[in-house]
Formats: structure tokens, sequence, C-alpha cells
């Protein structure tokens, strides 16, 4: 299991340009903003039910005072759609995600940077989901937009050369993913710093690409990076913490070293049991790596 990158639209302002009539509605959008940032704090401590379900208490907001075509309506049917990538039900992420790009295209237009945000979130749940052509076709959309509009050093930029980068790793041309990972790398570390939870995933990414290369001790030198900073900024609680060590464990089976392997795998199962549930599909994956690596060092004691 590989971390992917997905960028999250969370809407923490008021419209401008729309005069309400009643201070009541004024009010009522202040709630939602404050709600907004609620959820954005449960995300980033990886609860991720407590986070849908304040969204959801905002969007009930934005659809009354502002009406279901409004841009910030958008971007909350983008959050909720966002947190259910997150907890793996994708069809319903892609289900969100299509009411906030209608909404974009619609009053937005299609070069805008928020429409860009919808073509690269639906480009990731086709690519977890393997529909890959799909999601290369979102993804160079929105790459396009970006580099358009925000210009080639912009962190969203940076985002999209990622998420090509992530879509060439699934067609097999490694050497291409690593161009434009490198390139998203390049420009995190520059305007984010290294210590971003942002930079941490391109570290993160890099090392994936390295390691389905067979190039273990690179692939290890990266995860060991975006683990630190991960521990460090989101804590040793959160999923992102948990797939680092999830992807250090696969290298290190790789590399037949089992005991490191099964000791980073459990730690990562006990993470994810805790914030995403038994049934996600991230804790299977690493119930099923701690199967297989149980299995490997019971047949290395045998020989």
């Amino acid at each position: 299991m590989k971390q992917i990158v997905r960028w999250m639209v969370v809407v923490l302002w008021l419209v401008s340009g729309y005069g309400f009539a009643a201070t009541g509605d004024e009010a009522l959008l202040e709630q939602a903003t404050e709600l907004n940032k609620e959820a954005t704090s449960y995300y980033k401590q990886g609860k991720y039910p407590q986070a849908l379900k304040t969204f959801q208490s905002s969007l009930a907001i934005f659809e009354k005072v502002l009406g279901k075509q409004h841009p910030d309506t958008a971007n909350s049917y983008n959050n909720i759609g966002f947190i259910y990538n997150a907890m793996g039900y994708y069809p319903k992420a892609l289900e969100f995600y299509q009411k906030a790009l209608t909404i974009k295209e619609k009053i937005l237009g299609k070069q805008h940077s928020d429409t860009a945000t919808s073509y690269n979130n639906m480009g990731e749940t086709y690519c977890v989901m393997g529909d890959y052509p799909k999601a290369l076709e979102l993804h160079q959309k929105a790459l396009t937009i970006r580099e358009k509009v925000l210009g080639k050093q912009h962190p969203s930029t940076a985002t999209s050369y990622n998420n090509m980068g992530g879509m060439y790793d699934a067609m097999g041309d490694y050497h291409k993913a690593l161009e434009f990972k490198q390139k998203a790398l390049t420009i995190k570390e520059k305007v984010l710093g290294k210590q971003h939870p942002d930079t941490a995933i391109s570290y993160n990414n890099i090392g994936a690409t390295y390691d389905a290369m067979g190039d273990y001790h690179k692939a290890l030198e990266f995860y060991q990076k975006a683990l630190a900073i991960v521990e460090k900024v989101l804590g040793k609680q959160h999923p992102n913490t948990a797939t680092s060590y999830n992807n250090i464990g696969l290298t290190y089976q790789s590399m037949g070293d089992y005991p490191k392997a099964l000791t980073f795998y459990q730690k990562a199962s006990v993470v994810f049991e805790k914030v995403l549930g038994k049934q996600h599909p991230d804790t299977v994956s690493t119930y099923n790596n701690i199967s297989t690596t149980l299995d490997k060092l019971k047949n290395s004691k045998i020989k």
C-alpha cells in the first residue's frame, strides 16, 4: 500500500460580494466556517468519522443559506468527498466530487484553479479504483490548468506533478514517475520547507518508486525522511504515519529482513485499527502483510 496524495480544499472563508439582508444568514455562515475549521482539525488528527459528520453539518448550512449552486457549497461537497475517499468509500467520494465539479465548471469555468482541484481529486479516486486511463485524463486536466493559472512553482502544481508521477508508477514507467515526483519535491522543499507534511508525502512517494524499481536502500532513505516528519508534525497516531510504518515494513520484507518488517507492520496495524477501523482497505492490507511475513518467518526457520 503506497501513500497517495489527495489534495483537500477546505472552506475557511466567508463569501464576499453577496450582500445578505439578514444578519442571521451571516451568523450561520460564520458557524459553517467554524465547523469547517473543526472538521479540518479532526481530519488532521485522523478522526475521519468526526470530520465527516462536522463537514456534513457545515454543508447543511451552506445549502440553506447560499443554495446548492454556490462555489462554497461546491467546496463543502468536495470536502465530504475527500473524507469518504480517506475512509475508503470510493463510489461515495466520486458522487460528492462530481457534485462539486458540476458546480465549479458552471459557475467558475473549466480553467479555474478550484475546478482543477476537482479534476485532481476525482483523478486520485479513479487511480485507487484502478481506472488508470480515466485517472490520467483528469490529472492531466488539473496539471494543465494549474501550470497556466498558478504557475509551475505553486504547491498545487507540485501536487499535480506528484499525482502524474503516481499514474506513471501504476503504469510501470518508473523513470517517468521519478521525473514528475522530483519536480514536485523540488517545489515543496522550496515553497513549503523540508519539515512540511506535504513534503513528507513527496519523500514517501519517491521512496515508493525506488521500492518498485528494486532499489531498497534508496527507498528506505526516503521512507525514513517521510516518517521523521509525520511523526513530528502529525503525531504517531495519524494514518499518514501508519502508512510510513507500513511502507518501511514492505521494504524490509523485500530485503528479506522479516523481523524488522513485522515490527513496522504491527506498528501500522495498531494505528490503522484505531483510526480507520478494522474494515478499512489500508488496515486489511496491513493484516495481509503481517500474515505474509509470519509465513515467511516460519518457512525461514524450517529451512
